[in-house]
């Protein structure tokens, strides 16, 4: 619709009502929106069989595209009533031959006498028929075209306003947020997180940007947000989360609601990490608790002087590690939906250009049976037994684009369910399957971890142990060095005894693990210098 709106270059509100009622198969395979942009840019000359036609087909140069038309003829050429030329619509649309043969003779001997030649009559009965069956009602083509105007002209001229209010609409639906999500991305239109000193309840413009709305938070109710924005609009803004707690109705807001709020971001803008807000949330409510009772009995107007809550402050926030990249995003997309402050894909974007052609939100205009290869984040995953026992896995593969349903059959799933894990970043490859009445899916034929994808097989990392020299105490600070270093090289122990026998196993879990210089240090310091090696493969090796 985009390219035929560049070649018609549309001038007024006749041409999109117009536009709208041809965009559909039947005209476009008839070649008739080829003829409306013809004679719309003067390169076919508009003529018209009879006068009678000039003032009827006028507006879609001399091209029947609307239901209403053929009722027009029918009445200024045969001199059909309204009610008839009703009767004739319906049988062109619904092909009723039967009614068609009685009206057709009904018109020619109408026109006759009106004195319209008989071959132009049956010339422009056949021509009826043949539009009425694409034909569209004009009354609703019409309202749809000044909508569609109306709406090109606000996403144009008011980016941010109307695209604040396209997310707050969709809210509930998380295909249609990301897809406005990622358009916003397109259109340099920043996304800021929910905040609870500057979010509204909905989507809301700030300053070019748009601000999250709270009721985009899971378990945070419209009572709640009412809650907190009233004690906003008293105190200007929340400072601390003690603060917080002392000002908002925590019958309302409680510790799952706090936890809500903290994980999507919404209290980042109080100060300290979402790791110590987390840490003192249950100090912070009990605080907030005291304060209103303090309040509510009055018991500072005995005593004169201001609140407890101006004098005293509560203890500092603890010393804890921030939230790692990966719990901060996974927080954000389980409370909003999305990931908001970054992506787990953003950092393989140049290597996915190279690894793939293609994005989720190509895939519903790729042929059934179209190979692809896609990148993306696994969500959703599934597993269930088929009539037959087999089991068989369902998930959802997320990219910066949207998303795209996976199946995966028994026979491939034998073969790559241990990588199948949620919220991990894989390299997928399949087909495209399109189902009747549904979205195309993919059916998964391959998959592999996006990071081994992306930096090809990591050599193992070899441990020899002599049993005969291992404690309970040496095997769990073993256990601890190498689940502190999660990563991608294939973990292998050598059991030898000298002199007796030598067997390499590979550990249940962890499997793999990053062979940085630290962990080698930290093994080697435990097993001795000759007990940790890495194999060395040459790139050629790597490539295959």
């Amino acid at each position: 619709m985009t390219e035929i709106l560049r070649r018609v270059k549309p001038s007024r509100l006749a041409d999109l009502t117009a536009l709208n009622a041809l965009y559909r198969p039947g005209p476009i395979q008839g070649g008739m929106i080829d003829d409306f942009i013809a004679r719309k840019t003067g390169k076919k000359r508009v003529t018209y069989d009879l006068p009678q036609l000039k003032d009827i087909l006028d507006e879609t140069y001399g091209v029947i595209v609307y239901q209403e038309q053929v009722m027009q003829i029918a009445a200024a050429v045969a001199g059909f009533s309204l009610g008839e030329a009703d009767v004739l619509r319906r049988a062109m649309g619904k092909k009723k031959h039967e009614v068609m043969a009685a009206m057709r003779e009904k018109f020619l001997a109408g026109a006759k006498e009106k004195r319209v030649p008989a071959a132009k009559a049956e010339k422009l009965f056949d021509l009826m028929a043949q539009f009425a069956g694409y034909g569209f009602n004009k009354s609703h083509s019409a309202a749809y075209a000044l909508v569609a105007y109306h709406t090109a002209y606000l996403k144009t001229h008011y980016s941010v306003e109307f695209m604040a209010a396209l997310l707050t609409s969709e809210i509930g639906n998380p295909d249609k947020m990301t897809h406005y999500l990622n358009e916003c991305r397109d259109m340099n239109i920043d996304i800021l997180p929910p905040d609870i000193n500057s979010s509204e309840r909905t989507f809301t413009p700030s300053n070019g940007q748009i601000r999250f709305g709270l009721t985009a938070i899971k378990n945070v109710g419209d009572a709640a947000i009412v809650s907190v924005v009233e004690a906003r609009n008293k105190l200007g803004r929340f400072d601390n989360l003690f603060q917080f707690c002392e000002h908002v109705d925590l019958r309302l807001l409680n510790k799952r609601v706090l936890e809500s709020l903290v994980k999507a971001g919404a209290a980042d803008s109080m100060g300290g990490r979402r790791s110590q807000l987390l840490a003192v949330l249950d100090r912070a409510m009990e605080w907030g608790q005291r304060q209103q009772r303090i309040a509510e009995s009055g018991q500072h107007g005995l005593f004169g002087g201001g609140s407890e809550s101006d004098t005293a402050s509560p203890a500092d926030l603890p010393d804890v590690p921030e939230l790692s990249e990966s719990e901060r995003l996974a927080g954000e997309k389980e409370l909003l939906g999305f990931y908001v402050t970054g992506h787990p894909l953003e950092k393989y974007v140049a290597q996915l250009r190279e690894l793939t052609q293609a994005n989720t939100s190509m895939i519903d205009e790729m042929q059934n049976e179209t190979p692809i290869t896609l990148g993306g984040i696994l969500t959703n995953l599934r597993i269930r037994p088929s009539k037959k026992g087999k089991l068989w896995g369902a998930a959802v593969l997320e990219d910066l684009r949207g998303t795209v349903d996976l199946l995966v059959f028994p026979q491939t799933l034998e073969k790559i369910q241990s990588v199948l894990k949620p919220d991990t970043a894989l390299l997928i490859k399949g087909k495209v399957r399109h189902d009747e009445n549904a979205r195309a899916k993919i059916v998964v034929s391959e998959a592999k971890p996006l990071e081994a994808a992306v930096n090809g097989s990591k050599p193992p990392l070899r441990i020899r142990i002599n049993p005969e020299e291992v404690s309970d105490s040496l095997l769990g600070e073993l256990d601890r060095v190498l689940r502190s270093h999660p990563g991608h090289n294939p973990v292998l122990f050598e059991l030898e005894r000298p002199g007796n026998f030598r067997v390499t196993m590979k550990p249940q879990d962890p499997k793999v693990v990053d062979a940085t210089d630290d962990l080698l240090a930290d093994l080697r310091g435990l097993l001795g210098e000759q007990a940790v090696t890495v194999e060395k493969r040459n790139r050629a090796a790597n490539r295959v």
